[in-house]
């Protein structure tokens, strides 16, 4: 009784509307754009064919309703003596996700979560907005399905978990290691191909957290299954049996030459080089690897760039100056990574006390502003560049460039909130700054750098 009460309230509210502007059903179809027959048969057939979300957005739209008119009603339409149609629920609840109705969302949600396996929806509806790009939208279901699924080893479980984890990844260092730690105790249970992005993912985190151990675990784990998933591949090759393509975010020989270069970079960064240098050798030619279309021969072609310039990095760390010229020529050649190997020149001169001036005068303008980067280990990076520069014109004698540079590295620490960063900042100034005309120009530029951001006071009290 209650569903025909639904469908009459429904239907009658339609009615009253196409009264209120004389239309006639002729005319409604007309301007709803279905066909006449169909119309007649969902508005006055006994019983009624049940009304789809679509069709009841073009009446509403000939009848000069906003988006989701009468969606409050509609549940009824879906549901039926505890009989759920998923082919009008599931475009219903993505509908309402699309407008923000999350009190429609919650309320059919706990109609739909009376019987457990109607958890199923939920998290197909998820899994639809994450892949139409809606991953905001996608969060709520998500949330359901871990709030309400008793196996916590089942895929949607997982999956669930791991899209959380990856839809809560920003900008912030702080809300991405709070993510991660939520996440890490589930990614051994998702399945291959998903495995592959989780640790992808987590190695970088941990990358941004300068948690070198850490990366060396995941970037092994990595190497050790993109490895195994290779070889099953090829197996399969040989088999009677279809090779399944891989349901990954990147080619598999980006998850490979990721292991190996995430290793080498860990190690490079506890100042492991010559043991870095095998791993930068491994990833720097890749192309004996099957599989490859064209989207994977370009990823073997960044990989053998990144790897010619990692091996000058890592040369230039242990002190060899001679390969500056050679250095220069790289960075003229690949403009598209000017950042990441201007940091590692960087810091290479400041370990080995040599002087990269040149350099720096002929690719700092390469460098680029905050407001363009995109990722938080991009902007790691161009914090990093511009913490290094500073201790570099410090040790020059070039104080006020040096200060210049570590105001725009604090600034950059704030925006990320990268609280390590900020502290670094802190014991920079109080060991660099110690004269009195000095506090006076780098109190006026925080007080600047304040104003033209509108940022709180970063300290108490002046320097």
């Amino acid at each position: 009784m209650r569903q025909s009460a639904t469908i009459r309230c429904l239907r009658s509210e339609i009615d009253e509307q196409m009264k209120k502007y004389g239309y006639s059903l002729t005319k409604l179809s007309k301007l709803a754009g279905i066909r006449l027959g169909y119309l007649s048969e969902t508005l006055n057939r006994r019983p009624p064919r049940p009304i789809t979300i679509n069709l009841l957005d073009s009446i509403a739209k000939a009848l000069h309703q906003p988006p989701g008119w009468l969606y409050e009603l509609y549940p009824g339409e879906c549901i039926s003596d505890e009989k759920v149609s998923r082919p009008r629920m599931i475009p219903f609840l993505i509908r309402c996700a699309e407008l923000g109705r999350l009190d429609l969302i919650t309320s059919t949600a706990s109609k739909l979560l009376e019987i457990p396996k109607n958890i199923e929806i939920l998290f197909y509806v998820a899994e639809q907005l994450w892949e139409k790009g809606l991953q905001s939208e996608s969060v709520h279901f998500y949330r359901l399905v871990i709030e309400n699924e008793r196996d916590s080893f089942h895929d949607r479980f997982t999956i669930s978990q791991y899209r959380l984890f990856r839809a809560s990844l920003g900008t912030n260092a702080e809300d991405n290691k709070e993510a991660l730690v939520r996440f890490e105790l589930y990614y051994n249970r998702l399945a291959e191909d998903f495995q592959l992005d989780a640790l992808l993912h987590m190695a970088n985190i941990y990358y941004t957290l300068e948690n070198w151990k850490k990366v060396e675990r995941y970037a092994d784990e990595l190497r050790e299954l993109a490895g195994k998933v290779y070889e099953d591949q090829l197996r399969k090759r040989y088999s009677t049996k279809p090779i399944e393509s891989l349901n990954t975010d990147r080619h598999l020989v980006v998850y490979y030459g990721q292991g190996f270069l995430l290793k080498g970079i860990a190690l490079t960064m506890q100042e492991q080089y010559e043991k870095a240098k095998n791993y930068v050798s491994v990833y720097s030619d890749l192309g004996w690897f099957e599989f490859l279309d064209e989207i994977g021969k370009k990823e073997v072609e960044k990989f053998r760039i990144w790897g010619k310039g990692n091996m000058l990095m890592l040369n230039l760390m242990t002190g060899n100056q001679n390969i500056l010229p050679d250095y220069s020529d790289f960075l003229e050649d690949n403009p598209t990574d000017t950042l990441p190997y201007m940091l590692g020149m960087m810091e290479a001169a400041n370990r080995n006390n040599f002087s990269v001036d040149d350099v720096v005068n002929r690719f700092c303008e390469r460098i680029p502003h905050p407001d363009t980067m995109t990722t938080h280990i991009k902007r790691k990076q161009l914090f990093r560049f511009w913490y290094e520069k500073a201790i570099y014109n410090f040790k020059h004698g070039r104080r006020s460039c040096g200060i210049k540079d570590l105001l725009t590295a604090l600034n950059l620490a704030e925006k990320m909130q990268y609280s390590s960063g900020l502290r670094k900042m802190i014991l920079l100034m109080l060991y660099e700054v110690d004269g009195a005309n000095e506090q006076q120009e780098i109190q006026k530029m925080l007080d600047e750098l304040r104003s033209e951001h509108k940022l709180d006071p970063p300290f108490s009290t002046p320097i």
